[in-house]
């Protein structure tokens, strides 16, 4: 069990596409304005890891075409997330946006996010612990995953807004927003790596 609550920090911290859009979403428009998309990808993450606990991913990825036509759909707007948080240019968060992504946005991102697949099923293919009982396992599983992933997430949103409400030099809010962008585009890359 130690060893699962280890697995989910690291991975959870781990820069990922609903982890770095919170952050921009709380440099772009502050702490109380992210609490729908992260409430979103919440209900979304939850919805994702049913659908690998059930094994329904796993069908559904198990079609070649499908997966295809998702991963290309995945890669596209994880890459378009990354070069708006990039072109922002001086002003950290996202460009051209006048209200922050809400609650749809944040579960829609869910089911697009590679991250969230492979990050369920390893949390929920390994670390066994109630060999004799595998139903509660999966309930404690949640239970113990979602206890760390919400106030990962708020920490993320509010360093965002903290970064957003600094007075930082042009320079370094480029410096900032290509960075994040750089991370999100090695999940992309180690996404399209996995996949060949």
């Amino acid at each position: 069990m130690i060893e699962f609550v280890i697995a989910v920090f690291f991975l959870l911290i781990t820069p990922g596409p609903g982890v770095l859009t919170t952050a921009g979403i709380g440099a772009a428009f502050g702490y109380r304005s992210g609490f729908g998309f992260v409430g979103g990808l919440m209900l979304g993450g939850f919805i994702n890891m049913m659908l690998v606990v059930s094994g329904i991913a796993a069908l559904v990825l198990a079609v070649p075409a499908l997966r295809s036509v998702l991963f290309l759909v995945s890669v596209g707007y994880l890459t378009y997330l990354a070069w708006r948080i990039a072109s922002t240019g001086s002003k950290i968060g996202f460009s051209a946006a006048e209200k922050p992504l809400g609650f749809f946005n944040g579960l829609t991102l869910q089911f697009i996010n590679p991250k969230a697949y492979v990050v369920g099923t390893a949390l929920f293919s390994g670390f066994a612990f109630l060999p004799e009982a595998p139903f509660w396992e999966v309930v404690i599983k949640l239970l113990v995953f979602n206890i760390i992933w919400l106030p990962v997430h708020l920490i993320w949103l509010s360093a965002g807004a903290r970064l957003g409400s600094l007075n930082l030099s042009r320079a370094t809010q480029r410096n900032i927003n290509v960075g994040m962008a750089a991370s999100l585009m090695i999940v992309v890359g180690v996404a399209v790596v996995s996949s060949l």
